[in-house]
């Protein structure tokens, strides 16, 4: 390699590594921006992938951070605003996301934090069941905001109060990074494997 292109390379890497060179990414067709804004705090795309169901594509996921994660637990303790952005693939019934979230977060919630999670976990199956039927092309986010709470958006639109536990957040972002994830492979795109 010449020195000019060992340059180039070294410079395009550092460029890549500030984030200056970053652009959306795309992922079955849908667009996913890098970086974000929230709540004033730029956010960068950690990983993104496919939710499959049996051989149905169901939607895509991406992960937003302040700094890049490799690990659960570094999400979970990471400071700062933090997003997962799902866009559907196919229609759902909101309804049936809701159980199928309300499983997966039963399923991998730490057991001594349950009794607290129960109303945010109900009141979420409520706000899911209100959509009534979410198409392809649509989609959601949940924020982890400080000093705010979760704020669950659908469709752009905030939907009720925020979420206020920490703990919550967190249980939720289980949903695809804990123990008994939604989808393995989903799991490791959202932590950039």
């Amino acid at each position: 390699m010449t020195l000019t292109a060992r340059c180039i390379a070294g410079l395009t890497s550092l460029l890549l590594s500030f984030g200056i060179l970053a652009a959306p990414m795309e992922v079955a067709g849908v667009k996913l921006d890098d970086p974000v804004e929230l709540h004033g705090t730029k956010l960068q795309l950690n990983g993104a992938g496919i939710r499959y169901k049996a051989v149905f594509k169901v939607y895509v996921a991406g992960m937003y951070l302040p700094k890049k994660a490799a690990t659960p637990e570094e999400v979970y303790t990471m400071a700062g605003p933090k997003r997962i952005s799902i866009t559907l693939l196919r229609e759902i019934d909101s309804n049936e996301l809701g159980k199928s979230f309300t499983t997966a977060f039963t399923e991998n919630a730490p057991k001594a934090e349950m009794s607290k999670l129960i109303p945010g976990l109900i009141r979420m199956g409520q706000l899911f069941a209100d959509q009534k039927k979410l198409v392809a092309g649509e989609g959601f986010t949940i924020d982890w905001i400080p000093g705010t709470g979760t704020v669950i958006s659908v469709k752009g639109k905030p939907q009720g109060e925020p979420f206020k536990e920490a703990e919550f957040f967190n249980a939720l972002v289980r949903i695809w990074l804990g123990p008994q994830p939604a989808d393995w492979k989903l799991k490791d795109a959202l932590l950039g494997k």
